[in-house]
């Protein structure tokens, strides 16, 4: 039997709380929180579903994180 991968932890830290913030302030402040990857996406941008532990994606309009979810 294959050994089971280890899968990076994520930080404890709620996603909604980027939501209103400056991107550029955001990113740091998760990057600081533990994140690996921070992504940061046009609204309405086509992206693949898989999902990433340790990466927070962040929808940015006018230069503020208007939604944010793991993965």
């Amino acid at each position: 039997m294959a050994p089971v991968p280890n899968h990076a932890q994520e930080p404890d830290d709620a996603p909604e709380g980027y939501v209103g913030l400056d991107a550029g302030t955001a990113e740091e402040r998760a990057r600081a929180c533990g994140w690996s990857t921070v992504r940061q996406l046009p609204p309405g941008a086509i992206i693949t579903m898989e999902y990433l532990a340790g990466r927070l994606n962040f929808e940015v309009e006018d230069g503020r994180v208007r939604r944010s979810w793991k993965g």
